[in-house]
């Protein structure tokens, strides 16, 4: 059974774990991570969840998302994700998230990350993903316009295609 650590308002890990599943008792966080893989053409690679999932069932997302297990840091579960939804083989752990964002009871660190990847060499976690493609910008807008990705504010999206080349949010003040 998948454990969570359980954080405070203030991301502080509390030592308490539910197991996945689990109503997330009142003041209390979970930790989720999102890695956002762009090649060399400026294009995201994005994910169709499969049709028997519980949320957001066969809707597209960003390359890679889940929960951080018990124990692990957000670097570790990002790598972990990446390999076990993609097959794909990434080092997190010199890189702080692109983005951290609180929403209703949990933390999403999010990474945006460059790496060319044929699609043929994607091995698809067959109870998590049906189909991976590499889309722009403007492709992720037509989806969402469509109802057929995730509904992440559309700046949101706009925020990781500016990250892919930019670590820091500020320009220099020299």
């Amino acid at each position: 059974m998948e454990k969570w650590d359980l954080y405070s308002k203030y991301r502080e890990k509390t030592g308490n774990t539910i197991t996945k599943g689990e109503h997330i008792p009142k003041g209390y966080y979970r930790l989720v991570v999102h890695v956002a893989i762009f090649n060399s053409e400026g294009k995201m690679l994005i994910q169709k969840r499969q049709t028997d999932k519980s949320r957001w069932a066969g809707l597209w997302d960003l390359s890679v998302g889940g929960h951080v297990i018990a124990g692990e840091t957000s670097q570790q579960a990002g790598e972990r994700e990446t390999k076990e939804e993609l097959g794909i083989d990434i080092s997190l752990q010199d890189k702080r998230p692109n983005l951290s964002a609180a929403f209703g009871n949990g933390f999403d660190d999010m990474y945006a990350i460059n790496m060319d990847i044929p699609l043929e060499k994607i091995v698809m976690q067959e109870e998590e993903v049906s189909d991976v493609a590499w889309a722009t910008k403007e492709e992720i807008f037509d989806l969402i316009d469509n109802e057929t990705f995730i509904p992440y504010h559309k700046s949101l999206i706009e925020l990781l295609f500016f990250l892919r080349n930019h670590s820091e949010i500020h320009t220099d003040m020299d």
